[in-house]
């Protein structure tokens, strides 16, 4: 496993980082953006496990369901309206603003989880279409398949490499349950 994870560390790594380089940003305008979709591959990862799980268990109960939201919530897993979702994003047209489009994103997850209020980048307009594009497409390569640590794992290289390319610490960091 410890080999399988370095080896898509650094294959996400590299990709995103050439992104960066093409994009002539600095790895701290660059890194917030990078590091919000980390954070909402592994939100929407956990909110489609619960989702499966609300599901079964609503199939096999004939009584009325709780509110959608507390559900989620009473396993741990942020709420994702559609519009906040990795598929919807990555499924948008690309004559579509995608960086209002994540930009909207992060505002839904903060409306429906209150304890990420004012913590989500909300900076996507500032990034280029096909460089949003892409970065989405690098952040579906991450397998669903790894262990739930992993994610958290993929964002610690993430930062530390960040942290490493601009010379400096103190790059915003999201709490991933």
């Amino acid at each position: 496993m410890n080999t399988n994870l370095a080896e898509i560390e650094n294959r996400l790594w590299s990709a995103a980082d050439e992104l960066r380089a093409n994009s002539r940003l600095r790895a701290s305008e660059y890194s917030t953006p990078v590091l919000g979709l980390i954070f909402l591959r592994y939100a929407d990862h956990k909110f489609a496990q619960a989702e499966q799980e609300i599901s079964s268990e609503a199939s096999t109960s004939r009584r009325r369901q709780a509110d959608p939201r507390r559900q989620y919530q009473a396993r741990g897993v942020f709420y994702l309206p559609k519009n906040a979702r990795f598929q919807y994003l990555l499924s948008l047209p690309e004559s579509e603003n995608i960086g209002q489009a994540i930009t909207d994103a992060m505002k839904a997850i903060e409306t429906e989880n209150p304890q990420v209020d004012g913590v989500l980048p909300k900076n996507y307009n500032r990034l280029e279409k096909n460089t949003l594009l892409e970065l989405l497409r690098i952040m579906e390569q991450i397998p669903m398949d790894i262990e739930g640590d992993a994610f958290g794992k993929v964002y610690e290289y993430f930062l530390g490499n960040f942290a490493m390319s601009e010379g400096q610490r103190g790059f915003p960091c999201y709490k991933i349950p």
